[in-house]
């Protein structure tokens, strides 16, 4: 590959670029000397990707119009004759010392990207018949829709001339530019296509448009006929082509509303990722911090009663970052959560550099206070704002490696375990919401690896305040008309032009589900066993738990085929005896029962039955997640997924209402009996004697779980509690 001379020139909608062979280099034979000329004013996201494709293919460029006021319009008045008259200034320069075979090619910058080498380009270029100029076409007739009539009359793909890239000789480029006088608000689109459409003109100047996308490849209107080729068997790096005219494009432009589909290829092409390699891109970026951590502004948001709230403090905590790194704003709009948050607060604010709360009494809307964290961020000695939900819960290291992965807004990827719910949006639709990307579901399963753009983020992600800081991204707000504040946020980052990324490089956490978390119950969070099950087995299985399954653990067995394992947490126990207080409708003990489908029980209790309290299903799947894996360790050879218990309840045991239960055995193939709180501590006496055996179980330990035959051989009683309160959980499976 011929080394280039590189020079860089950029504007706010269109790129010119010239390259130049330096000085000594080889030209390449039969080639003429080639200039590649682009016009861009601000060096946003758009631009560091298009000179990045163009240095990945060895294209250097000259760019037009660099640190210039973009005049020539804005995205919702788009005008274009500032490129002209940028492009106009430098080709005069070229007449006087460029020859007449130099070819010159011009790009728009911020919505393109190079998918080929120089040569190829020139190469194709050249290929074209009794062509001097060649621009882009597209499938609409654009701006003046009425001028389709004049276009010549031909069956192809794309009829109509598009401004965003050309390519030809410089003296009719020369001509070109100079037919006219040219203001900075003139539409180029409009200006090159009546040139064209003059007959004589385009005959004159040999004009041709790119109709079948050998070169350019527009994307507006023929987003259904590109197709990106990802993993592929003969080629390296992925790439497109267009299925309709069965070509290969070397450049492609995202014009019009197309940008965001762009930023999609843009995950892949340009040797940007592959399969071999995987994120180049991401290497690229990568930052080392070898002494100094970026100063952080965490704005942490509880917006909704959210389940697990302690352990989403907790991990707060726990976040690997220097403290004094860190200035914390904490915005709590949950009244049900206060007593948590003021804990916190009042315990752990002093350990961060500064620490601010917003309280619901504050008044302040959710998208005031997110304002309220940028903006206290933008005008502070802070590089990065990391912006967390409540339902983010997160890997310790994860901040660390945000501000080390070298892009300016990211999130980590987190996903409701067991489901494809995420933290952001592969693609949207017209109205700008919700559309599933053709990786979506790649990325979500890290089927692919890397740091992905996309057009929406939520929940958690850093954004590098440098670019909040810029002029132009100043109108970046949480605030927008009809859209709730993430809403608002991503959609004018949309309209600046800064791209928003996810990285599913590791695992960084899950989001918890708080679809179904409802706080008018006693202990929500124990309801969550379903939508949150991650969250609810760390707090309320026992922690000695998962070593039942030691292969060479020896069970406790205090009675003859009567075994003992820790299930439950002490939390747990406490937790789930306080629901069946506040519940309070204790059954009177006697043998009728309206609660049971006959009206009858033959041994009754103190009890209070789960379905009373809403809690059926959920420990019917403790029966079969945590307790069924027991069974079958012990009592091998009976295997019944899931179990069967009719009879699911709490006994409550006094002096004073029942102290004991008289020898009995229970309707079913094996029992459950699990202690809810402590002998000597809680209560005095009680426990279980089998009676066969003349063997009794009575130091038990809460959130421990006793599990014996149902049916003819273990014929028991419950002891005699003489003081205080006994509460245990039965439950009679398979009967």
């Amino acid at each position: 590959m011929h080394r280039l001379k590189l020079s860089i020139c950029f504007r706010a909608i269109g790129l010119l670029m010239i390259i130049n062979f330096t000085e000594g280099s080889e030209k390449p034979e039969g080639t003429e000397k080639v200039k590649v000329l682009t016009v861009a004013t601000a060096e946003n996201h758009g631009y560091q990707r298009f000179m990045r494709s163009a240095k990945t293919y060895g294209i250097d460029v000259e760019v037009l119009g660099k640190h210039l006021e973009w005049t020539g319009g804005d995205m919702n008045h788009p005008g274009g004759g500032q490129k002209i008259n940028l492009l106009k200034s430098r080709l005069e320069e070229m007449m006087k010392t460029e020859t007449k075979d130099t070819i010159v090619l011009f790009t728009d910058s911020y919505d393109v990207l190079f998918l080929s080498n120089l040569k190829d380009i020139v190469d194709t270029f050249k290929a074209f018949p009794n062509t001097r100029v060649l621009f882009a076409a597209e499938q609409y007739c654009w701006p003046d829709s009425k001028l389709a009539g004049k276009y010549p009359k031909i069956e192809v793909a794309n009829p109509y001339l598009n401004s965003g890239g050309f390519i030809g000789y410089l003296p009719e480029i020369h001509e070109i530019v100079n037919y006219r006088p040219t203001s900075d608000k003139e539409d180029d689109q409009l200006y090159y296509t009546k040139i064209y459409l003059d007959k004589k003109l385009r005959e004159s100047l040999k004009m041709s448009l790119d109709h079948n996308s050998a070169i350019f490849q527009n994307l507006n209107g023929a987003l259904s006929d590109v197709q990106l080729k990802i993993n592929t068997t003969d080629e390296t790096y992925p790439y497109i082509e267009n299925a309709v005219t069965k070509e290969r494009p070397l450049i492609v432009h995202g014009n019009g509303p197309s940008k965001l589909t762009l930023n999609y290829f843009g995950n892949y092409l340009a040797k940007a990722w592959s399969v071999s390699e995987g994120c180049v891109l991401c290497k690229e970026k990568h930052v080392e911090y070898k002494t100094e951590l970026p100063t952080v502004m965490m704005a942490v948001f509880i917006e909704q009663p959210t389940p697990f709230i302690e352990e989403f403090l907790d991990q707060i905590l726990t976040t690997d970052y220097p403290k004094d790194k860190i200035h914390l704003l904490l915005r709590n709009n949950v009244e049900y959560h206060e007593t948590e948050v003021d804990e916190f607060f009042a315990t752990h604010s002093e350990k961060y550099a500064t620490a601010k709360r917003i309280k619901p009494s504050d008044f302040i809307t959710e998208s005031e206070a997110r304002n309220i964290a940028k903006d206290r961020c933008v005008n502070s000695a802070c590089d990065f704002l990391f912006s967390i939900d409540s339902l983010s819960r997160l890997e310790a290291g994860t901040l660390r490696y945000l501000v080390s992965t070298g892009y300016d807004v990211v999130a980590p990827l987190l996903v409701r375990p067991g489901h494809a719910w995420s933290n952001f949006w592969g693609a949207i639709n017209s109205a700008g919401f919700y559309a599933r990307s053709a990786d979506y579901m790649d990325i979500v399963y890290q089927a692919v690896k890397g740091i992905w753009n996309v057009p929406f983020i939520t929940n958690c992600y850093i954004i590098n305040t440098a670019v909040l800081r810029t002029s132009s991204a100043k109108s970046v707000t949480y605030t927008k008309d009809g859209l709730d504040p993430d809403m608002a946020f991503c959609s004018t980052l949309r309209e600046l032009g800064i791209h928003m990324h996810v990285s599913n490089e590791m695992d960084f956490g899950h989001l918890v589900n708080p679809e179904t978390y409802d706080t008018s119950r006693t202990h929500p969070d124990m309801y969550q066993i379903f939508d949150n099950k991650m969250e609810w087995a760390t707090r309320y299985l026992h922690d000695d738990y998962h070593n039942n399954f030691d292969e060479f653990r020896k069970h406790a067995m205090p009675c003859p085929d009567v075994y003992w394992f820790p299930l439950m947490s002490k939390r747990f126990c406490r937790e789930w005896i306080d629901i069946m207080e506040a519940f309070g409708q204790w059954s009177d003990g006697s043998n009728n029962d309206k609660r049971l489908e006959s009206g009858y029980e033959a041994v009754p209790t103190r009890d209070i039955h789960m379905t009373q309290v809403g809690l059926d299903r959920h420990w019917l799947y403790i029966l079969k997640e945590f307790v069924r894996p027991l069974q079958e360790m012990v009592f091998t050879g009976y295997y019944h997924n899931p179990p069967v218990s009719i009879m699911n309840f709490v006994v409550r045991y006094r002096p004073d209402e029942q102290p004991s239960l008289r020898p009995h055995h229970d309707s079913s193939t094996y029992t459950i009996n699990l202690a809810l709180n402590t002998p000597i501590v809680d209560y005095e006496g009680g426990g279980c004697r089998f009676i066969r055996y003349n063997c009794s179980v009575r130091d038990t330990k809460p959130g421990w779980l006793l599990m014996h035959p149902g049916r003819l051989t273990h014929y028991h009683e419950g002891l005699l509690v003489t003081k205080g309160t006994r509460y245990i959980m039965i439950s009679f499976v398979d009967p």
